[in-house]
């Protein structure tokens, strides 16, 4: 029987991240195959110990997981087709960015081919693999996940199973994003707004970090509420939001500040409040986005 820790590993593209991957599996001890559609891709990791493949069908039939990392689920699908029948039970832990729809088209396509899928969402950057704060999402088939999970924990010390559905890893990752632009894109803001004035952003950081503080910790109470549905509060519902907003636009357009990062905030809440949710928490907004 394979030793799990060290079983044969293949990976399919070697841009910055799949060679990432495969150093990866190599520095844990993994034989690793690599294929590339520019075999000059190939020739570093080789000559750092891994096995090169001639074709997708040779470096797939070498190893029982075949990771695939390249452009877009659209190729990923066309590079897995030139396995043949090679695929047939093999496991596939997809890496390749694209939607969640995407994700679940390549899952079913594998399966008909009788491999087994697991998608990963990778929330690092190529030299961010293998750290112990890297994360990633995974979803799909868990024995193929818990077969493999020494090699997985190779790629992130914060690998972690969110879902049977293979999509969901992708949704994942995209709301982290979501979440992190946001704030980036409502820190900016406020910093324009604030230079313009001659403030000093560290000095701003300081003395606000309470407050900056008490926002980021109303997270797990949005959730609670978008959870359960139930958005009606006692006290600081959205209209009294709104004054607040609309004096942001206004010092916005008085600084000469690009004003769409609140002006979205006050079509919602003007909206909602107009909707008669005005003595409702700021959660209610989530039903104006998913419309």
């Amino acid at each position: 029987m394979t030793n799990v820790d060290t079983h044969p590993v293949t990976v399919l593209g070697l841009g910055e991240m799949g060679s990432a991957l495969a150093r990866a599996f190599l520095s844990g001890g993994h034989p690793v195959t690599v294929w590339n559609r520019t075999r000059a891709r190939a020739e570093p990791l080789i000559a750092e110990g891994a096995g090169g493949a001639e074709s997708v069908r040779d470096a797939v039939a070498a190893s029982p997981l075949v990771v695939v990392n390249v452009q877009g689920n659209a190729v990923a699908k066309d590079v897995l087709e030139q396995a043949g029948d090679a695929l047939a039970g093999r496991d596939v832990l997809n890496l390749t960015d694209g939607t969640s729809a995407e994700a679940s088209a390549v899952a079913e396509w594998v399966a008909e081919r009788g491999a087994r899928y697991l998608h990963g969402q990778l929330m690092t950057i190529a030299p961010g693999v293998g750290h112990p704060d890297a994360t990633v999402f995974y979803g799909g088939s868990r024995e193929v996940h818990d077969r493999y999970r020494g090699a997985l924990d190779l790629l992130g010390g914060k690998g972690v199973l969110v879902s049977a559905d293979a999509g969901v890893p992708t949704l994942y990752g995209m709301a982290v994003h979501g979440t992190m632009w946001g704030a980036l894109n409502g820190f900016l803001h406020a910093a324009a707004l604030l230079t313009k004035e001659g403030v000093d952003l560290t000095s701003f950081l300081g003395d606000a970090g309470p407050a900056m503080s008490s926002v980021l910790s109303l997270l797990p109470s949005l959730a609670a509420e978008v959870d359960s549905g139930e958005y009606a509060i006692e006290f600081g519902g959205l209209r009294h939001h709104l004054p607040s907003v609309v004096d942001l636009m206004r010092e916005s357009e008085d600084r000469g500040v690009a004003g769409g990062v609140p002006a979205l905030t006050l079509d919602l809440v003007r909206t909602a409040v107009a909707d008669g949710h005005g003595d409702d928490s700021y959660s209610r907004l989530i039903e104006y986005f998913r419309a």
